[in-house]
């Protein structure tokens, strides 16, 4: 039961969190240049890494899956 999900799943899920960790990491550097302070910029990259998830996470959700014979034409 445990591998009942789909390898797609699997590999959206790890770039979701990629792209949310290289959000973080860039706002994480761009906080840390400014202020020279390491738990400012570990807040602001936290933040950004929960945001831009959850972003992502919601964008995905509201785009409908596309379920159609690609050898055949969608307009006929």
């Amino acid at each position: 039961m445990a591998n009942t999900k789909k390898k797609s799943e699997a590999k959206s899920v790890r770039s979701y969190l990629t792209l949310s960790f290289v959000a973080a990491a860039f706002v994480g550097l761009i906080v840390y240049g400014g202020v020279k302070e390491v738990s400012s910029a570990l807040i602001w990259a936290g933040l950004t890494f929960i945001v831009s998830l959850v972003g992502i996470a919601t964008l995905a959700l509201s785009v409908k899956d596309d379920n159609s014979d690609p050898d055949q034409p969608k307009l006929k």
